[in-house]
């Protein structure tokens, strides 16, 4: 019989597992989405700090979008003008924020995330 502890990381090793599947499969799926599952995910079933859930999601999925978008720039015909033009702020926001996260609580960061994710899910089904 395993001791308790390889079992317990088996279950974090397995929790880990079915979190990247789900989250990169959002990711590349809906070409989004993937934090809005991996954040909650982190903090609810692997016990990681608001702060550390949110500074991992954003390392997570960077190589998640780089294997969607090659997969995408083979598949479909990407407005390349309009990627560089966004990926512009984009670095500039993700900056900001990354710079900036420190600086709310947990409980912040959770009232903000969860704003952003219910006017996301408004606007989608309006």
């Amino acid at each position: 019989m395993p001791c308790k502890s390889h079992t317990i990381y088996g279950d974090y090793f397995m929790i880990s597992n079915i979190l990247g599947i789900v989250t990169g499969f959002a990711n590349g799926f809906f070409g989004a989405g993937g934090g809005t599952i991996l954040v909650p995910g982190m903090e609810r079933f692997l016990n990681v700090e608001e702060h550390k859930a949110h500074a991992t999601a954003i390392a997570v999925i960077l190589p998640l979008s780089v294997i969607s978008a090659v997969i995408y720039a083979f598949k479909i015909d990407i407005p390349w003008s309009t990627l560089i033009y966004v990926s512009i702020g984009g670095i500039a926001g993700g900056y900001a924020g990354a710079r900036i996260l420190s600086k709310f609580s947990g409980k912040w960061l959770h009232i903000i995330f969860g704003g952003f994710m219910i006017i996301a899910a408004a606007k989608m089904v309006m």
